[in-house]
């Protein structure tokens, strides 16, 4: 979503013909996960200039063929649910030959729908999309935040089937296709960027910053020692505070969206951003350690009156095993590893 926000709101401010193309189900080795989208503008006079294109529903497999069923529809002001695989001769005719299956929600974009939704991102915000994808109601639409008021909703949508989304939505917590009756839904969550804090400035920070924020994470960083957290070495993170973690962490906020990458070997900033950290239940909390050293900062945290389960939250030795030695490459297993978190590949964790 936040990697066709802007121009799509460009060509809105252009007044240009606009679809929005959504990977509404995946199956298989599909490139693009559910809720990942395109936009594809075309000009004024529909049959004038190539079309423009930003975002990707399928890494470049089938980007044609929902083109062309994008113009189909700002002709027909129709929204269509479009089906790729590797068995249909249509997937081969447009390059879908990695293995997987996917079905495409593609639409005229509906200007008012699009400001909400953008509002969610721009703002940070979790909310959850949903979309008659196949039924007489197809396009309608309902979109709710976090706490289930309702942002968007299509004129023509039936209270009765309305209540069912909200249901449904409160019940749902990934993207894909749900089933109402006779009407297939397309539930799309909104997430809010993942916020990576790393306590300690050091050294391996600065790549682990910079790779974070390229793969869409905001970042801030801590450490009460001025001259580790500079904005000369950090010079594009969101928050930098010279405070300790148990001040500093609560100033940014401990949510689902939060991991924590604890990285400076000194007990008296380590600790203290355990002992906040853990009972928050955030997504992640890795620590840069040997065992050895691990053991001791167990039998603290146990002193200071941790529980053994929040203990067992701790990744450590942080991060994927590679066999990492440089900054840059310790960095690159901690961010694979926040990023397996994430997306739930638990296989890849220990």
């Amino acid at each position: 979503m936040r990697d066709i926000l802007d121009t799509v709101n460009r060509w809105l401010r252009e007044d240009r013909p606009v679809a929005l193309a959504s990977v509404a189900k995946t199956w298989g080795s599909a490139p693009r996960r559910e809720g990942s989208k395109m936009g594809i503008a075309f000009a004024k006079r529909l049959a004038d200039a190539a079309p423009a294109m930003t975002g990707s529903v399928s890494g470049g497999c089938v980007e044609g063929a929902v083109i062309e069923e994008a113009l189909a529809g700002l002709k027909d002001g129709r929204a269509r649910l479009l089906t790729f695989g590797v068995a249909d001769d249509m997937a081969w005719e447009v390059g879908l030959t990695c293995g997987g299956s996917i079905e495409v929600f593609v639409e005229p974009l509906d200007a008012s729908y699009w400001r909400a939704l953008a509002g969610l991102a721009e703002a940070d915000r979790y909310g959850v999309a949903l979309v008659v994808v196949a039924g007489a109601r197809i396009g309608e639409k309902l979109l709710l935040d976090a706490s289930g008021q309702t942002l968007y909703r299509s004129g023509d949508l039936p209270e009765a089937l309305a209540a069912q989304m909200r249901a449904a939505a409160a019940e749902t917590r990934k993207s894909g296709i749900i089933t109402l009756g006779d009407t297939r839904v397309m539930v799309d969550q909104q997430l809010e960027r993942p916020h990576l804090i790393l306590v300690g400035g050091v050294h391996v920070a600065i790549p682990l910053a910079a790779m974070a924020q390229q793969v869409g994470f905001r970042v801030s960083i801590i450490d009460p020692r001025a001259a580790f957290a500079s904005p000369e070495r950090f010079p594009a993170v969101a928050n930098i505070l010279h405070s300790y973690p148990d001040k500093a962490l609560p100033q940014l906020g401990l949510d689902r969206s939060v991991y924590l990458a604890v990285l400076t070997h000194d007990p008296k900033i380590d600790d203290k951003a355990l002992l906040t950290a853990l009972p928050a239940g955030i997504p992640y909390v890795g620590v840069l350690s040997s065992g050895r050293t691990h053991r001791q900062r167990v039998a603290r945290l146990r002193e200071a009156g941790l529980s053994e389960a929040h203990i067992a939250q701790i990744h450590t030795p942080i991060g994927i095993n590679i066999g990492a030695s440089t900054p840059e490459e310790i960095a690159v297993c901690i961010l694979a590893e926040i990023i397996a978190v994430r997306n739930g590949a638990r296989d890849a964790v220990r």
